[in-house]
């Protein structure tokens, strides 16, 4: 894990991921583990991962993908809990209560969608359509 924070720091990334050979990741927010989940599900399958900041919807998507073992600068509480409940290894920096959205006004919009859902079953259909709803906006 150390060579994964060690890219993550030093490479500016959001996210670095380990599966046999190493790739760093650059996109805001879970649409790089959403991607991945979704066209290589073999990928993230026992992967170690690196991030810089986990919510409760990177949590549930790297559940889903049934990731081995993580590194986080930040992680949410509801984060942390789901992926203990998982029995995914976590390592931290910090445990916040929820996550901030970049302009700390407030809440992350995923983190409150997904605040009151139970399963990372229930959570992926409002991820789903959160991050297709975001990359229509950009179109």
């Amino acid at each position: 894990m150390d060579e994964l924070i060690r890219l993550l720091h030093d490479g500016g990334y959001s996210c670095v991921i380990r599966k046999g050979e190493i790739r760093t990741f650059t996109q805001r927010g879970v649409a790089d583990l959403y991607d991945l989940l979704n066209q290589e599900p073999a990928f993230l399958h026992e992967a170690q991962i690196a991030d810089k900041v986990i919510g409760k919807a990177a949590a549930a998507l790297m559940v889903l993908g049934e990731v081995r073992e993580i590194y986080t600068d930040i992680i949410s509480e509801p984060a942390w809990a789901l992926l203990q409940q998982a029995k995914i290894k976590v390592e931290c920096a910090q445990v916040v209560p929820r996550i901030r959205n970049r302009a700390r006004t407030g809440w992350c919009p995923l983190e409150t969608l997904c605040y009151e859902l139970k399963s990372p079953e229930a959570m992926y259909p409002v991820i789903r359509d959160f991050v297709e709803k975001m990359r229509s906006c950009r179109n």
